[in-house]
């Protein structure tokens, strides 16, 4: 396990507290605990978890990495990368996030905005250009945080890509803009 330091962490922004982002294997009972509760939410939102199909060592370096952040030593969030085949914004070393999510009770703090920057930072320190990842139409929140942090929509990938309510959506991370980029969106 990597204790990392959050990129942007700043104390006094969440309530007093500093979050702690540590890498760790997907089996980890704090990783394990939070994703069976995003995907209770999943159930409530969509009316079924998701089923995407995941092989947890997609998450071990260097061709992964996920993430629990704490707040005063108890694990609130998750973040990950993983590989991705999907070229986009003229990227073919591109990563795809999954498993963001935030405890209800530590929302509405910044939290999933720092778990964001800091998956952007170790994906782009591992080598990847940009990110993609999917969302859903029932999740207005983190379509708004990935808009407002830059992303772009694209067109779907993915297990959801036939689905009416997802949406993909991708984000150069190496200082590239798709202007910078042969054929700009795609």
């Amino acid at each position: 396990m990597d204790s990392l330091p959050c990129s942007g962490e700043r104390r006094g922004d969440v309530s007093g507290s500093a979050l702690r982002l540590v890498r760790v294997g997907y089996g980890d009972p704090d990783a394990m605990r939070l994703v069976a509760d995003v995907q209770a939410e999943y159930v409530e939102r969509y009316g079924s978890p998701d089923d995407s199909p995941l092989d947890p060592s997609m998450f071990d370096p260097p061709g992964g990495s996920f993430f629990v952040g704490h707040l005063d030593g108890v694990a609130v969030t998750t973040g990950a990368w993983r590989r991705s085949d999907v070229p986009a914004l003229g990227s073919e070393r591109t990563a795809e996030i999954k498993r963001m999510y935030v405890a209800p009770g530590a929302r509405g703090r910044g939290l999933a905005r720092l778990v964001l920057r800091h998956l952007e930072d170790s994906a782009a320190a591992a080598g990847y250009e940009a990110l993609v990842l999917e969302t859903g139409l029932r999740q207005p929140e983190a379509i708004a945080l990935y808009v407002s942090s830059g992303y772009v929509a694209v067109p779907g990938f993915g297990h959801y890509r036939d689905s009416p309510l997802s949406r993909c959506f991708a984000r150069r991370i190496d200082g590239a803009t798709p202007e910078d980029t042969p054929g700009g969106v795609t």
